[in-house]
């Protein structure tokens, strides 16, 4: 069972024959049976591709992996356009549940803390785009089309339609070399009847070695995510069946799972919850099976499946990021998990992490600087060009806590009202991200 692995995933809402509604995450089953009618090998292939990363994993160096990301804002009206705020608190999510910094994370249970994984990956806004050109990873775009999803006979999800966001002639904007980002495109996934039927979409690695020659995929690598699910301090209601559903961001922390091989962690033996099974499995020998995903409830009691780990016949893993729990449920990556997304990384996406790639830099040349710094009052930014633009600080949490607007090539904030800590300040519009320390 080890050897079932697929990692698309698409989130959406299923009508069943008696007019209800059912609330699912992902629907990748639909998603992987179509793709292997298109491409014959297809599920065989990604079936290699994770055998592949369970069997080469690397030596921990305890060194941090820094992932460049771009991310594409494409939207049809002001309301999907989100604010640079939202993007950088979607960065600080998954920086913050990949490491374990997440404060949440002690809401795991006690007999899952041994299991318990961190990271050595991090997240960052690119730095230059791939023309040399400078950038702040926020890649803005129009588009007439109100929203990229078509559902196939009223219920699932058609996904050529959610893959025309990433071409511009479709709709949407190409991505920046997938080899050497990591693209993310956040865009309107609600349907014509305004109801958001998907959540998010990833692909794995395109093109493996070690992928059959018929196997070649028909999808641009990279997540999708739907606008409403972006980050921890969106501002617009995610309602899903008449339901409003907390979003911290942790949409996009499962897709990137996905985007890093994993599945979920109940091995999708079934989708529907009709026909439970404890079949499935995710590959990875440390999360506990389970005969269905969890319903975006955080049930503690469900333990579905009978299994070993260490001796013991562990209870689901809910607080899993690979499962459909409630997002403020969602706190935990197992340390098997956790190597299998380096692997991955690694073996099948070496590009991201070359240090020639000038996507990222160690130390920025900004288009302007900060003095003094640190500082406790009064804070100078000088910038290369006249700026007449929004300047904002952000905490570490990704919050903006002040924007002011410059007045020309120099620009005097004051910070006395601010507490004391690690800031960063975003220029809108302009390259130009730099850290403030307050004391």
């Amino acid at each position: 069972m080890k050897k079932i692995y697929f990692t698309i995933c698409i989130a959406f809402l299923v009508a069943n024959v008696f007019g209800q509604t059912q609330i699912n995450r992902c629907g990748y089953d639909h998603y992987i049976r179509q793709m292997n009618e298109k491409y014959p090998g297809f599920k065989k292939a990604v079936n290699q591709s994770f055998d592949y990363a369970q069997n080469n994993k690397p030596k921990s160096s305890g060194e941090i992996h820094t992932i460049p990301v771009v991310v594409h804002v494409v939207y049809n009206d002001e309301t999907q356009n989100l604010h640079d705020s939202v993007i950088h608190n979607q960065i600080a999510v998954l920086n913050r549940d990949f490491q374990r910094l997440n404060a949440d994370s002690i809401d795991l249970r006690p007999e899952f803390e041994p299991y318990a994984g961190r990271a050595n990956i991090e997240f960052k806004l690119a730095t230059v785009a791939p023309d040399g050109s400078f950038t702040n990873g926020i890649n803005r775009v129009y588009t007439d089309k109100t929203h990229f999803l078509e559902l196939i006979f009223g219920m699932l999800p058609n996904t050529e339609s959610i893959e025309d966001v990433k071409y511009t002639n479709r709709g949407g904007v190409d991505p920046w070399d997938v080899d050497h980002y990591m693209n993310i495109w956040v865009c309107n996934l609600e349907d014509e009847n305004e109801s958001p039927s998907v959540l998010g979409m990833a692909t794995p690695p395109a093109g493996l070695p070690n992928w059959p020659a018929d196997a070649t995929p028909g999808m641009i690598d990279g997540v999708v995510i739907h606008y409403r699910s972006f980050g921890g301090n969106n501002p617009h209601p995610l309602v899903m069946g008449g339901q409003t559903f907390e979003v911290l961001g942790r949409t996009a922390v499962h897709e990137v799972g996905h985007y890093l091989g994993l599945r979920h962690i109940w091995g999708d033996a079934d989708m529907s919850g009709l026909n439970p099974s404890c079949n499935g499995d995710d590959g990875i020998a440390d999360t506990p099976n389970a005969n269905t995903q969890a319903s975006f409830v955080c049930n503690k009691t469900k333990n579905t499946c009978v299994d070993d780990i260490d001796g013991v016949d562990l209870p689901d893993m809910v607080e899993n990021y690979m499962d459909y729990s409630n997002e403020p449920c969602q706190v935990a990556f197992t340390k098997g998990q956790v190597e299998h997304m380096v692997s991955t990384l690694v073996n099948f996406r070496p590009g991201l992490l070359e240090d020639e790639v000038l996507s990222i830099q160690k130390d920025v040349v900004n288009e302007f600087v900060l003095y003094p710094n640190p500082a406790n009052n009064i804070v100078v930014l000088k910038s290369k060009q006249f700026l007449n633009n929004t300047i904002s600080i952000v905490d570490l949490n990704g919050r903006t806590v002040k924007e002011v607007v410059a007045n020309g090539y120099k620009t005097t904030i004051d910070i006395k009202d601010l507490s004391n800590g690690i800031y960063q300040v975003i220029t809108e519009g302009i390259v130009g991200s730099t850290k403030l320390v307050k004391y």
